[in-house]
């Protein structure tokens, strides 16, 4: 399967800025997680320049109030079904069910973050 096929999740964050390290930390578990069962690549990005002169702030698209900052991240796999079955796997595995139970839901509100599954557009 070429690299043009490639499937991407991708997310936009609202975050404390307070919490991010917690998120770091919480991240880089999660990603290990998502890697393991099958992910090609993940990725979480903390907003740096996000207030560029005539464009949309990436705190505006994600709707931040004073005390967030932006996550940028996505999650790429070999193809749409191959990421269906590995969102399966790791909703599934007990580590994320434990990170979920344990209070990582304190750290941001998901029902905030944006969402969206991407076909690959262009791949160089």
């Amino acid at each position: 399967m070429g690299n043009a096929e490639r499937y991407v999740d991708g997310f936009l964050i609202p975050i404390p800025k307070d919490k991010v390290s917690k998120y770091r930390e919480i991240a880089q578990k999660a990603g290990e997680i998502w890697k393991e069962l099958g992910a090609l690549e993940y990725y979480e990005c903390i907003g740096d320049e996000l207030d560029i002169e005539e464009m949309v702030s990436f705190k505006k698209a994600a709707n931040t109030s004073e005390g967030e900052t932006v996550v940028f991240s996505w999650i790429v796999y070999e193809s749409k079904e191959q990421r269906d079955k590995v969102n399966e796997a790791v909703m599934n595995d007990p580590r994320m069910k434990e990170m979920m139970e344990s209070g990582s839901p304190d750290i941001f509100d998901y029902r905030r973050m944006a969402y969206g599954g991407f076909k690959t557009l262009v791949n160089l």
